[in-house]
């Protein structure tokens, strides 16, 4: 599902969504099945007439002048951006549909550099602690994200473009035209297939190389399409789904929250003093906890520690039990771990077979607030 963007200007993001259907969805003209890449085969990749150009000779490009600042770049427009063909990616540092991209992402931008390929990174943030332009350099530099980064606080240059969800993807020819869409991951044949298209449109020649297919470590590695089973969930009462805990939600105050006994498939529960607010919720006091049962390769959590940002540490356990081998990059094998930035962390990564399980995190310290769990 992918949701549109509200009308306004307004900084209530109730409105986007990440993608959640596990597959992309283009937008325009259908993908061609073809072999290889000419110009005779661009208007099928693309369509001719998919410019996006206004009589003043305005083009799309412009729109990345509406924000910054920039990470990794000067600040780039449509005069820097002259003559050359343009991958506009729609991020947001916390989403795991985000993260698993961007190995191709980087693959491209280095490949096609001399050919006249940009890769222009619009961080366009979910939560509002995305806004931070210290923590989106530290997501660049973490993630090793080494494209042109410019910062869409504001939402303008997702609404410039159309954009639908995170990751977007606009390819922008030579001339400054947005010739194809696509939202969502995969596809990522179809997205090289049409950079070639562009670039040779541009260098009046073909250009052909064989598709990228790198591999990524991580949270950036491949999802286990087969075994996903349970979908992005919010933990703040703007859009949470699945909760179960005896009472229901309190919303915007401190509560005592209870587990669920015998949760079903994606039901979730709350144990402890929580303040569930619309974006998270927020431990109040020490010993709280979080349940949830789910069915998926990897589980991650997007989580921050409170203002004063010390580390609050963390116990997971998986069907009551420390995680052992199955333990996320952000937890050992004792299922131990420290919420020491706002970010998302990786805490399950089942190496055998999956199938459902419950997930529990406990913190014996005040102070977290949990946003949404993801999958993979």
């Amino acid at each position: 599902m992918t949701r549109n963007l509200p009308p306004s200007d307004r900084q209530d993001r109730s409105g986007l969504s990440r993608r959640r259907v596990v597959r992309a969805a283009p937008l325009g003209l259908a993908a061609a099945a073809l072999g290889g890449v000419g110009l005779a085969a661009l208007s099928s990749l693309t369509g001719r007439d998919g410019a996006v150009q206004a009589a003043s000779g305005r083009t799309q490009l412009d729109e990345l002048s509406k924000g910054g600042p920039w990470l990794n770049s000067p600040p780039l427009g449509a005069q820097a951006l002259r003559g050359k063909v343009v991958l506009v990616n729609f991020w947001t540092y916390t989403c795991i549909n985000s993260l698993r991209p961007l190995p191709y992402l980087r693959s491209w931008a280095e490949k096609y550099a001399n050919a006249g390929l940009v890769v222009v990174g619009a961080h366009s943030p979910e939560f509002s602690f995305e806004r931070s332009q210290a923590r989106v350099q530290d997501a660049v530099l973490i993630q090793d994200v080494r494209f042109p980064v410019v910062m869409d606080n504001d939402l303008r240059i997702w609404r410039g473009f159309g954009n639908g969800a995170w990751p977007g993807f606009h390819f922008v020819d030579a001339r400054g035209r947005v010739r194809r869409q696509i939202l969502g991951e995969g596809q990522y044949e179809t997205c090289e297939r049409v950079i070639q298209a562009l670039l040779g449109e541009a260098r009046g020649a073909p250009v052909r190389q064989a598709f990228s297919a790198p591999s990524g470590v991580g949270a950036q590695a491949a999802p286990a399409w087969d075994d996903l089973g349970s979908p992005e969930t919010y933990l703040g009462h703007g859009r949470a789904t699945g909760f179960v805990s005896p009472g229901g939600v309190r919303r915007d105050k401190v509560a005592s929250y209870r587990p669920a006994p015998g949760l079903g498939l994606n039901r979730w529960s709350l144990a402890g003093r929580w303040r569930v607010a619309s974006e998270a919720a927020s431990l109040a006091e020490g010993g709280g906890a979080v349940t949830f049962r789910f069915h998926a390769r990897d589980l991650h959590m997007v989580m921050a520690p409170a203002a004063d940002g010390r580390p609050l540490p963390f116990q997971v356990r998986i069907d009551g039990r420390a995680p052992g081998g199955d333990h996320g990059v952000d937890t050992d094998a004792a299922g131990r771990g420290k919420v020491e930035g706002a970010r998302m962390y990786q805490l399950v990564r089942q190496a055998g077979p999956v199938r459902d399980r419950t997930f529990e995190i406990s913190f014996p310290a005040p102070g977290v607030s949990a946003y949404a769990f993801t999958f993979g």
